[in-house]
C-alpha cells in the first residue's frame, strides 16, 4: 500500500496561522495535522504502508525533513514531490505519478477523520464520504441501488446526494487512476483553470470500475481559525478518552489547575492560572496568572495577564492584557 499525501496549498483560510507554517503542520492536540491524517489513514488500512508521498510548495529542507519522519515513525519511506503551480487536486495527485502503481491511498491534508472500518480489499475503490445537511458546498457522490457510486458532483444546486467527499480516497488499481489523470492533461479538460480529480473518477466509473462508500462517523475540518480549535477539542477528548498522558513531563505546574482534557507539551510553565478544558499548549510556552479555555497556543509562546477562550496563538507570540477572542499569528506580541 502506497499513500499521496497532496498539501501544497497555501492555507489562505487559516492566516496568519499560515503564512509561516504549511497548514498541514498547524498542531491540534500537541500534533501536527498531516501526522494524525497519516495514522487515521494506516488504522484503517489491512496491510503495511510501504510508502507515503508528499506533494508540496516550496516549504524548505527543514519541513521536508519532518515530513519525512512522519512516514518513518509509521514504519514507511517518505519521498517528497512538488506541485510548482496550483493546477487542481488531479494535477496534485499526478505530481507522485511513481507512487500510482498497486492499491494507493490518496488523503489531502486539510482534514482529520474518525471511521470505524477497515478497506475492502475487492473494491476497485472506496470514497470516504460523510452525510451532511447541506450538501450544495460541497462535491458529492451520486450511488445506484446497488450501493455503487455512479457519479461525482461538484457543489449541486439541486439535490443529488448528502453523502459529500471529504478528500480521501482509496484506489485498488493505481496504474489505472494514473491513465486517467494523464488524459486529463494530455487533453486540456479543465475546470476553473484546474485538472479535477472527480473527472478522473467518473471516467473509471464510465469504465466499469466500482467504487463504495466508506462512511465516517466524524469529518473534522481545519480550514479556519474556529473550525481548528473546534478540531482541537474533538481530538483532545479522542486522546484522553484513550488514556493518553497529555501532560508532559518535564511540565511545571506552579499553584495552577489543569482541567481536562488538555495538551501540555515538553518545558511548558503554567503559574498561577487556570487551564482547559480543551487547551492545547505547545512546548516552551509560559502563562502566568490568567485563564485560558478551548484554545489553541503554539509553541514558546508568552501568555500573562490574560482571560483567553476560543483562540488560536502563533508559535514564540506574546500576549499580555484583557479577555479576548485571539488568533495571533507567530512572533506577534500584544502588550
Amino acid at each position: 500500500m502506497k499513500v499521496i499525501v497532496p498539501m501544497a496549498g497555501r492555507g489562505s483560510r487559516l492566516r496568519p496561522h499560515t503564512l509561516t507554517v504549511p497548514k498541514p503542520l498547524v498542531p491540534v492536540g500537541g500534533k501536527p495535522i498531516v501526522h494524525r491524517l497519516v495514522e487515521d489513514i494506516a488504522a484503517v488500512c489491512n496491510e503495511p504502508i510501504e510508502e507515503i508521498g508528499f506533494v508540496i510548495g516550496d516549504f524548505g529542507i527543514e519541513i521536508e525533513n519532518e515530513l519525512i519522519k512522519v512516514a518513518e515513525k509509521l514504519g514507511a519511506k517518505g519521498t517528497i514531490f512538488y506541485q510548482d503551480k496550483p493546477l487542481g487536486t488531479a494535477h496534485a495527485v499526478l505530481c507522485a505519478e511513481k507512487l500510482l502503481d498497486g492499491p494507493v491511498v490518496v488523503a489531502f491534508a486539510d482534514t482529520l477523520f474518525r471511521a470505524n472500518f477497515t478497506i475492502d480489499p475487492n473494491a476497485d475503490g472506496i470514497l470516504w464520504v460523510k452525510q451532511i445537511e447541506d450538501p450544495s458546498n460541497f462535491g458529492v457522490v451520486k450511488m445506484n441501488e446497488n450501493g455503487d457510486i455512479i457519479d461525482f458532483v461538484e457543489k449541486p444546486k439541486e439535490f443529488v446526494s448528502d453523502l459529500a467527499m471529504i478528500g480521501i480516497y482509496y484506489f485498488k488499481d493505481g496504474l489505472a487512476l494514473r491513465d486517467e489523470l494523464n488524459y486529463l492533461v494530455e487533453n486540456g479538460i479543465i475546470k476553473s483553470g484546474e485538472y479535477q480529480l472527480p473527472d478522473a473518477l467518473r471516467r473509471l466509473t464510465e469504465k466499469g470500475k466500482r467504487f463504495k462508500p466508506g462512511e465516517v462517523d466524524e469529518w473534522l475540518d481545519c480550514g479556519n481559525k474556529e473550525v481548528t480549535v473546534i478540531t482541537n477539542q474533538r481530538v483532545l477528548e479522542y486522546d484522553y478518552e484513550k488514556g493518553l498522558d497529555l501532560v508532559d513531563d518535564s511540565a511545571k505546574v506552579l499553584n495552577s489547575i489543569i482541567i481536562p482534557p488538555c495538551y501540555i507539551g515538553k518545558d511548558v510553565i503554567l503559574e498561577n492560572s487556570v487551564v482547559g478544558p480543551h487547551v492545547s499548549l505547545g512546548k516552551g510556552s509560559m502563562v502566568t496568572n490568567s485563564i485560558i479555555k478551548n484554545s489553541i497556543l503554539q509553541q514558546n509562546s508568552i501568555i500573562i495577564d490574560a482571560n483567553l477562550k476560543d483562540s488560536m496563538l502563533g508559535s514564540h507570540s506574546k500576549y499580555k492584557g484583557l479577555a479576548r477572542d485571539l488568533s495571533l499569528s507567530d512572533y506577534s506580541i500584544i502588550s
